[in-house]
């Protein structure tokens, strides 16, 4: 699996990425804006990769991937098509390194899987979520055609999320 833009690679998660991952999913941006996955270790990054990524690739053909830097593979964040059971139909997820905010990344890579769900996947409706107070992750679904459907939460002990929906 690879989406190739002018600037990133977007490929599937392995292993090898598990430092990575560690690091990115203990961000405080990360913990704030999409929770706390307990991923503390490297063992627990490659479980996570494992158990997550790797599983939906299988099962369903599309999930999280590695966005990298084109001209070195620096990797700086994750994008895909996820499918999550509290969910009708499968949801946009993303998050980068603060330090590769403000620079177009995360549109770039989230219009090209947007692109990939589309034409390879054939997928129609796409959901959305973001917390309620995450004003750059709704600015950038706008961007991307997504409006703005109701207040949900993904279980009933969860927080209240905003839930968006992309149709064609």
């Amino acid at each position: 699996m690879r989406i190739d833009t002018p600037r990133l690679a977007l490929t599937g998660l392995s292993d090898a990425d598990a430092e990575f991952i560690r690091g990115l999913l203990n961000e405080p941006s990360f913990l704030r804006y999409i929770g706390d996955r307990g991923v503390r270790t490297v063992e627990d990054a490659r479980r996570y990769i494992q158990d997550g990524p790797v599983a939906m690739y299988a099962q369903h053909g599309y999930g999280l991937l590695r966005v990298g830097l084109r001209e070195d593979g620096t990797p700086i964040g994750i994008c895909g098509v996820l499918r999550r059971d509290a969910l009708p139909e499968p949801d946009l997820g993303f998050s980068l390194l603060p330090a590769y905010w403000s620079q177009g990344y995360a549109l770039e890579a989230a219009a090209a899987v947007m692109r990939d769900a589309r034409r390879r996947l054939g997928l129609g409706r796409v959901l959305a979520i973001t917390s309620p107070d995450n004003d750059p992750s709704i600015r950038l679904l706008g961007r991307l055609g997504f409006r703005f459907e109701r207040m949900m939460r993904l279980a009933e002990d969860a927080a209240e999320v905003r839930l968006f929906v992309n149709e064609p």
